[in-house]
């Protein structure tokens, strides 16, 4: 995400309700669809900018702290809002993309991988090293017929 994504998302997220910080964390990952998490180091301190900006302010409860717009903070939300689309909707395209969909598949590979190396016997292991030698040849085996497919 680009610098600043967050200050527009909690602009945008507190222009339809209050929230807290943790509401805001959780519902700016699900908007992206899982590509975009961020971390508390850099919400609350956007908060805390967005606070000394006079643009939220924060009302303190049983809930913890949570933080609305400002009339300031509204103008400002709306602006924004009519300037682009939400800082989420780009993430959630990426979520999209069948290149990030293989890597999540290498990683469970290889998580997988780890398992077995970890808890397997000798005679698993064995088995496991064959089905990843063969795995690899049969994702070459797919650019090696693309090539081939571009000779004919």
């Amino acid at each position: 995400m680009k610098r600043g994504d967050v200050r527009a998302g909690i602009l945008a997220l507190l222009a339809e309700q209050p929230c807290n910080g943790y509401q805001i964390m959780q519902e700016l990952e699900t908007r992206s669809r899982g590509m975009w998490r961020p971390s508390p180091g850099s919400v609350y301190p956007a908060l805390q900018l967005l606070e000394d900006e006079g643009l939220i302010r924060a009302e303190t409860g049983a809930g913890g702290r949570v933080f609305e717009l400002t009339e300031r903070g509204r103008k400002v939300a709306r602006d924004e809002g009519a300037a682009g689309s939400a800082p989420w909707e780009s993430a959630a395209s990426a979520a999209d993309d069948p290149s990030l969909e293989l890597f999540g598949l290498a990683g469970q590979i290889g998580a997988a991988a780890m398992q077995v190396v970890q808890t397997g016997n000798q005679a698993q292991i064995a088995e496991a090293r064959k089905s990843l030698i063969s795995a690899r040849r049969a994702l070459y085996r797919i650019l090696a017929e693309d090539d081939l497919a571009g000779d004919e």
